[in-house]
């Protein structure tokens, strides 16, 4: 609705929405990323830590710094926590509380679309990771309708109720990456599409699954029933009763920092 914007306070209800999908696309992120281990990262906006237990898992890092100006997430993102790795902290993207080149690697896992000022954000990235270090990131390619529940939008704006998007969906086209990483004087610029998918057993835990995000969420708690109603049947006339196979892109980018 006009003048909202997405609230991600739930970390449990995160992971079943979105955590399963970060990590889908994650791992072919870390793959193409190819950091060896024992490096110390900095992980922008960890939200329920999804992403951070990637690293943790995957990356066999020295340590992790993970921040996100959300308290409840980073509630959430303590409780999962068990390997010791990680230490977070209540923080924004675009004026990381650390010193210049302390990290190896700074990471941004579908955030870039919600920070305001998406140039101070890589700049402050960039100016925190040592020369020689990497500066990545990933994030849904939204307008090129790559978003998981791409499908349930379609239904809703189709319906005149169109959901809530993250405040700068333009941020994750792949020029838009590119340019930012240049702007930030970052060496050997690359990005990537990575293509993903889950298959929901039924039609019913698409719905309530996809109905959990907050874009989505929120909009439709505004509606009656019966609107409702009519939303769930054009999303079930799109995808059929089940086995559905949902597919999504992600946006990838990575750099070198040279200062």
């Amino acid at each position: 609705m006009p003048g909202q914007t997405m609230q991600f306070v739930d970390g449990r209800s995160y992971e079943t929405m979105m955590g399963l999908w970060s990590a889908e696309v994650g791992n072919a992120f870390l793959d193409w990323l190819d950091m060896p281990a024992g490096k110390r990262w900095i992980d922008v906006g960890c939200g329920n830590g999804a992403s951070t237990e990637l690293l943790v898992k995957r990356a066999a890092p020295a340590s992790i710094d993970a921040l996100d100006p959300s308290a409840q997430q980073l509630d959430f993102a303590r409780q999962r926590h068990t390997s010791g790795v990680a230490n977070f902290r209540i923080g924004t993207a675009d004026d990381l509380p650390f010193s210049d080149d302390e990290f190896d690697v700074a990471l941004m896992a579908l955030v870039i679309f919600f920070v305001p000022d998406a140039n101070a954000a890589v700049d402050e990235m960039a100016r925190v990771v040592r020369r020689g270090g990497k500066v990545a990131a990933y994030a849904w390619d939204i307008l090129g309708g790559g978003f998981p529940y791409e499908t349930t939008h379609k239904a809703m704006s189709a319906a005149g109720v169109p959901p809530i998007l993250p405040p700068h969906p333009e941020a994750a086209d792949l020029g838009a990456l590119e340019k930012l990483w240049n702007d930030a004087d970052l060496a050997d610029v690359m990005t990537r599409t990575i293509d993903v998918s889950r298959v929901y057993p039924t039609f019913d835990e698409y719905w309530t699954v996809s109905t959990s995000a907050p874009g989505i969420s929120q909009v439709l708690n505004q509606l009656s029933a019966e609107d409702v109603a009519g939303i769930r049947t054009r999303v079930q006339e799109m995808t059929g009763q089940g086995p559905i196979t949902i597919k999504a892109r992600a946006h990838a980018v990575k750099g070198t920092v040279t200062h």
